[in-house]
């Protein structure tokens, strides 16, 4: 998500564009057809969509105070940190009250389908590289501290640039997030794939008119002030989750991320 209320730049010369007077036919990228298979796959599950507004102020502060700190320390290794460490953190500490969104659904021949919970928060962020959009997962992150998760997360971008991410960090996950507002765009109806049950899109951060109560001499005022909203899209499959699951870990993962104390409060 960007804070940013600047329009971004969008090259009309890029590379990728293909200008031709002829029709012709091209063969899918590796990474193409891995989507083509996946997706095609996710066709036989039952999407369902919540979304919801996030008042991002406090977290804003809370990001300043420690790029601030970073800044600081002057050794070098990060001077900078984004909000994906926030949201992906926001997000293994809602998946421990709500676990059945870290599951999948194993599917036997002749047998019932069951649910495998997994223990592990592998989560995958979507990455637009060169090559294609990419989903690399950061291993285990209900063990990490934000700083660790920011550490993986410009490792990851890195390597996603120069296409060397390592089949290791494609496999395994266990529940996705996609920042498309890093690109633009408000919302999003994500796809799941048939390994998880549950995929959450950001979309850009928007400064916006809201209304507030507050006392004044003894009344109550009403008044508009102007908020940072960020607004989340999830998708899960509702074959195995209802809405009223997908709405608690919503309002959670909301509350954590509008009082980064209490997401403090809850790191391990």
């Amino acid at each position: 998500a960007n804070a940013s209320s600047a329009a971004p730049e969008i090259s009309l010369s890029s590379a990728s564009a293909v200008v031709t007077r002829e029709d012709r036919i091209v063969s899918l990228s590796p990474i193409q057809r891995a989507m083509f298979k996946s997706m095609t796959d996710s066709l036989g599950i039952p999407h369902f969509r919540f979304k919801d507004e996030i008042e991002l102020d406090a977290l804003m502060q809370a990001r300043q105070r420690i790029n601030e700190y970073l800044v600081e320390l002057s050794d070098g290794a990060m001077t900078k940190m984004t909000y994906m460490p926030f949201f992906v953190k926001a997000a293994s500490l809602a998946l421990t009250k709500y676990p059945i969104l870290n599951a999948k659904v194993a599917v036997e021949p002749s047998a019932p389908p069951k649910l495998l919970y997994r223990a592990a928060h592998n989560i995958g962020v979507a990455m637009d590289t060169p090559g294609g959009l990419i989903v690399p997962n950061i291993k285990d992150v209900q063990t990490k501290s934000l700083m660790d998760i920011a550490a993986e997360l410009r490792s990851l971008a890195q390597r996603g640039k120069s296409g060397a991410i390592a089949s290791t960090d494609l496999k395994g996950g266990t529940f996705t997030l996609s920042n498309v507002g890093m690109i633009g765009g408000t919302y999003l109806s994500p796809v799941l794939v048939d390994s998880e049950v549950c995929i959450g899109a950001i979309g850009k951060v928007q400064r916006l008119p809201r209304f507030e109560t507050v006392e004044i001499d003894s009344r109550s005022v009403e008044r508009v002030v102007p908020r940072h909203i960020l607004v989340t899209s999830w998708s899960a499959d509702h074959r195995v989750v209802d809405g009223a699951t997908m709405a608690r870990f919503a309002v959670l993962y909301k509350k954590l991320l509008e009082h980064p104390e209490i997401m403090l409060a809850n790191m391990k």
